[in-house]
């Protein structure tokens, strides 16, 4: 854990960079359900929202993703961290298979190449919030210096 920083002086420029990426999903999320209304849930139709493709189920998931993820802004004490970092190497995985499957099939969320774009921007974002928000006592500060300046 050498390399994760302990006490950033930015912690909070992170934090919030880590809330608007949960905000993002949460209205994409929203506009999506709007804009899919009355569609099938999986649905590989023309919907767009803000540029991307999606649909009611794309949609439902993108406001869970950001819940959870300003549920851990809010709390915080490091639980934002690991949510934001786990969150990122979901969504980069789930961006790497929607890009797989992009015009096939199992395209299930109804991504477009837009779509995935943003979505793993977002995730590497959100990966890099979690990387610079660690919390910790100042000895951990302290020993994470040490740490830094051996390497």
């Amino acid at each position: 854990m050498s390399h994760t920083p302990v006490n950033h002086p930015a912690r909070p420029v992170y934090r919030a960079i880590g809330g608007l990426v949960g905000l993002y999903f949460i209205v994409f999320g929203v506009l999506g359900i709007i804009a899919s209304a009355g569609d099938e849930v999986l649905a590989q139709d023309d919907t767009k929202v803000l540029g991307q493709g999606t649909n009611l189920g794309f949609s439902l998931l993108a406001i869970l993703l950001g819940a959870v993820i300003l549920l851990g802004v809010v709390i915080g004490r490091n639980l934002d961290v690991l949510i934001n970092q786990w969150m990122a190497y979901g969504l980069i995985g789930l961006g790497l298979a929607e890009l797989a499957f992009l015009r096939t099939d199992a395209n299930i969320f109804n991504f477009s190449i837009m779509t995935d774009i943003v979505v793993l921007v977002l995730a590497l974002v959100l990966l890099m919030a979690g990387m610079y928000g660690k919390v910790g006592t100042d000895d951990e500060h302290e020993a994470w210096q040490k740490a830094r300046l051996v390497l």
